[in-house]
């Protein structure tokens, strides 16, 4: 009988790189050869920037293979599998050898990610292989109160990975305490910001986890429907969701008397939301669930007392549910271990930008930032200076590299002006204008308003104005003063979380790059020569060669000069579209 397995990853990263193509090459060779080995399928592992990988598991051990596309995926097979010689150049991660990115597995500390990529999503023996379900099954053996099952995960002081940050069990609570014959409890998996890619690949890895949450959280509150808010962009996700809901119905998981616990009735069904950025708030996320426009509402009455259908309800996002049954099955003290005084655990983040290894990390809370972008994210694309990372998602703030050894916790991060959110961390580079990141982010933010609150609604389109002028070159003195006036107005005055958070941008960038606004407003110059506006693109003498290639690649024939002659651009009818500077292939045109 074989013993040896080959697993692609086929996430929704995967997919995009090709990895549907790969899977069926493998599968195409196995049995047009009938070759001895098992093939499977699995989910995102978080090495994003090495996709397609292939797992092979033998006899000798564990090798992962990257960048597999349909040609490598043949040599791999032929070697690894028919003459039994891995390809030691192609193999990524190996518990054999030093790899190239075993550090990137190494340093991590996984919780909420343990299954993904190590299991089939569709398959819920295969969960069950990995503890899965052992965590209610421990709570009907034992005939654990709910009482004492809140009480664990307050001990274990777990927050809400949302991104407020809230105590999970103290929320727990509050819903438990509020008796009515209808509660129920809600899955966010529909934030807009970039974390909601560690929420899709969560649900398209280990959607039991998710599940099984989700059923431990019912018990603990008395609740007897749930419902997960699902972005309908997460086609897979959906996909997955449905299927594990199918098996956990036919196990018992859900449905009538759940895991043997008499009266213990509970069913989730999906809802699918429209990815508004604003129903990442729980009111008007119930407000969308409800089939009203996604708005929020005010509180009090919070959900846990007045939730949707008016009934007490509990919410909480697709990372902190996955972190619960671990949590029930392993101790409140074993969570607590990790992390620091106020924040315990681990945190998953999403790594994006002038990083040179983009995707999903999980560390434990107290790793630094520099920790997690040179450590796990192998450092700034080409060897360029790191300059900031942005935290928190589009309403987070910008950290600058001098408070890079801030440590990864609520409150750390909180004093720097940004915000944890649910785990989107963008790095930039010596290449990134932060007063155009400002513009970009405030305008998400502006879009995404539901338009309820004045000051949010028409206070994010005036600071918009202001950045647009500004990095148009028409800045002028007493603008920074109008930014941080309108922000604190904002912020003060908005009834949700969005507009009380939409100015972080702008405020962290003024706060650590007012250089960079006073070039663009006094000196009429972008730093990170980024904004059009203000570039102006000149003629090296010395390097020209006359070669006429810019000259003819001018859209409005604003170069001028013979052939073998020096060239001049003239600047009353230049359009600084840049096509000189992306032609020229002697470095002569010059950009300031």
């Amino acid at each position: 009988m074989t013993t040896t397995t080959v697993t692609v990853g086929l996430g929704s990263c995967g997919i995009a790189a090709g990895a549907g193509k790969t899977y069926e090459k493998i599968k195409a060779m196995k049995e047009t050869e009938k070759l001895d080995f098992i093939l499977k399928k699995t989910s995102c592992i978080g090495m994003c920037y090495r996709e397609p990988l292939v797992e092979i598991r033998d006899d000798t051990g564990t090798y992962l293979y990257g960048d597999v596309n349909e040609g490598r995926a043949i040599e791999v097979i032929e070697k690894h599998i028919n003459q039994k010689d891995p390809i030691r150049d192609y193999i990524v991660y190996t518990d054999l050898f030093d790899a190239p990115e075993n550090n990137f597995i190494e340093s991590q500390v996984k919780i909420v990610l343990r299954n993904c990529g190590y299991m089939d999503p569709e398959s819920i023996e295969e969960y069950e292989e990995r503890e899965g379900y052992k965590a209610i099954a421990k709570i009907a053996v034992g005939k654990i109160a709910r009482t004492e099952v809140i009480q664990t995960v307050l001990d274990s002081g777990i927050r809400g990975r949302g991104g407020g940050g809230f105590p999970t069990g103290l929320k727990w609570k509050f819903a438990n305490a509020n008796k009515s014959e209808e509660k129920y409890v809600i899955c966010n998996a529909d934030e807009g910001d970039p974390g909601a890619f560690m929420d899709r690949s969560v649900l398209e890895g280990d959607p039991h986890s998710v599940l099984e949450g989700m059923i431990i959280a019912a018990y603990a509150i008395e609740a007897n429907q749930g419902v997960i808010y699902c972005r309908a962009e997460y086609p897979l996700a959906i996909k997955r969701l449905n299927i594990a809901l199918k098996q956990a119905r036919e196990k018992g998981y859900l449905g009538k008397n759940i895991a043997g616990i008499e009266g213990f009735d509970f069913d989730i069904y999906i809802k699918e939301g429209a990815g508004a950025f604003v129903c990442g708030e729980e009111t008007a996320l119930i407000a969308s669930v409800e089939g009203e426009r996604g708005m929020p509402r005010k509180r009090p009455p919070f959900p846990a007392a007045s939730g949707l259908w008016k009934k007490p309800t509990n919410i909480n996002n697709v990372e902190t549910f996955a972190n619960i049954p671990w949590i029930i099955l392993n101790g409140a003290a074993a969570f607590a271990a990790y992390g620091t005084e106020k924040s315990k655990g681990t945190k998953v983040f999403a790594l994006a930008g002038k990083v040179n290894h983009s995707g999903l990390v999980e560390v434990p809370m107290g790793m630094t930032i520099r920790d997690v972008i040179f450590k796990l994210g192998g450092g700034i694309k080409k060897d360029k200076k790191f300059k900031a990372v942005q935290m928190g998602g589009p309403s987070g703030g910008c950290i600058p590299e001098y408070l890079s050894d801030t440590i990864v916790d609520y409150d750390s991060v909180n004093a720097t002006g940004a915000i944890m959110g649910s785990g989107g961390m963008v790095v930039m580079d010596e290449t990134t204008c932060m007063v155009d990141v400002a513009k970009f982010f405030l305008d998400f933010t502006r879009k995404e308003s539901c338009g309820k609150c004045t000051f949010c609604r028409m206070g994010t389109m005036r600071m918009l104005e202001i950045l647009e002028r500004i990095t148009d070159g028409k800045g002028a003195e007493g603008d920074l003063e109008k930014l941080e006036e309108l922000a604190y107005q904002i912020k003060d005055n908005s009834l949700c979380g969005l507009g009380q958070t939409a100015p972080n941008p702008v405020l962290t960038t003024i706060k650590y790059f007012r250089d960079e606004y006073e070039a663009h407003i006094f000196h009429k110059k972008c730093p990170a020569k980024v904004c059009r506006p203000l570039l102006t693109y000149t003629v090296d003498a010395e390097k020209c060669t006359g070669c006429m290639v810019c000259l003819k690649n001018c859209p409005v024939k604003a170069i001028t000069g013979e052939r073998k002659q020096v060239h001049f651009i003239n600047q009353d009818i230049c359009t600084k579209c840049g096509a000189c500077f992306t032609k020229c292939k002697f470095d002569s045109i010059v950009l300031s």
